[in-house]
């Protein structure tokens, strides 16, 4: 497990450019708080409650709002990114985990695990605008670029829908491999990549002008000395260009890097124990990932494809989200 560095990587981060005016946002699922970290200097700032048993975690385009997906408390917990109050809560069915924002903030698109339904929510009115049935345990959630599809992963089912969001019908149906957990368009729009954890896999699905899916290939990955049950994907994060593509690969406490042209896996980042979600800050400089074992996050240097350190946030770190500029 990766500590905090030397000397020679701390100065690194000092002298890489100036200060960053970001905040990083983690979930706790078993400490049920929220961890703030300061991209300026990886301070922790403060440590809130975040509601029981909080997962998915996002934040509005103007960076104003933070929502949490509150699961054991069945609604969308919604705060003020700076004084860290609670301003609202937001409907939700039974045990959200996962959610996406539409590209304009509104609506939002979550994953109810325990009734097998995407709930559509007004984030302006705080209405419920429809429920759409999907498979069991739905998880993972994507929006497309243009917003004319949001995609759910059902982790039992072991598929991918596509939901169109003009009028909340499901068009197409991918099989994926078991236990489907996360999903993420390209920046483009061409390509959507879904993980799939018992599998062991990454799903590589080419996307028409229409929007119409064909699966491409599947991902798969190889340590050695690692035995192959705790390669399990979860976690994906592509790069603006498409260039590289980041999958946390869970109990083997790596990232692979996939070169995102050839698809082949280029390297494994060593990151803390668990790894499970990720995220970029705005410039890309950095990649946090949120180690649940080890109750810390990783944050890795993208250009150089390496970790720089770790910092301890509150108990089993599940979600994590970045301030935009």
């Amino acid at each position: 497990m990766i500590r905090l560095l030397t000397t020679t990587a701390c100065a690194v981060l000092a002298l890489s450019g100036p200060a960053l005016a970001n905040k990083v946002f983690v979930s706790n699922e078993k400490g049920n708080t929220i961890s703030v970290i300061d991209t300026a200097d990886w301070s922790v700032l403060t440590e809130f409650h975040g509601g029981n048993r909080p997962r998915g975690i996002t934040i509005s385009p103007d960076g104003k709002l933070l929502y949490v997906c509150a699961s054991d408390d069945d609604l969308v917990r919604v705060f003020d990114t700076e004084t860290y109050e609670e301003l609202y809560t937001l409907p939700s069915g039974p045990d959200p985990e996962l959610f996406v924002l539409h590209p304009s903030g509104n609506p939002l698109y979550i994953a109810n695990e325990d009734d097998n339904l995407v709930t559509v929510v007004d984030t302006e009115t705080h209405t419920v605008l429809a429920e759409v049935p999907v498979g069991v345990e739905p998880e993972g959630m994507a929006v497309s670029p243009r917003a004319d599809f949001v995609v759910n992963t059902s982790e039992t089912t072991n598929m991918a829908h596509f939901i169109s969001t003009a009028d909340y019908d499901i068009k197409h149906n991918v099989l994926v491999d078991q236990r489907p957990r996360y999903a993420t368009y390209t920046s483009d729009g061409t390509r959507l990549y879904v993980s799939s954890e018992i599998g062991g896999t990454v799903s590589v699905i080419d996307i028409a002008e229409d929007g119409t899916p064909t699966m491409k290939q599947k991902l798969t990955f190889e340590v050695p000395g690692v035995l192959p049950e705790w390669l399990q994907p979860v976690g994906v994060k592509v790069t603006q260009d498409g260039s590289r593509v980041f999958v946390a690969l869970g109990p083997a406490n790596r990232v692979a890097v996939i070169d995102g042209e050839s698809l082949e896996v280029l390297d494994y980042i060593i990151v803390g124990q668990r790894v499970w979600q990720m995220a970029f800050t705005p410039d890309e400089k950095y990649l946090i990932t949120t180690n649940g074992n080890s109750n810390d996050v990783t944050v890795i240097d993208v250009a150089a494809e390496k970790p720089l350190q770790s910092i301890q946030v509150g108990q089993m770190p599940w979600g994590v989200a970045v301030t935009p500029n």
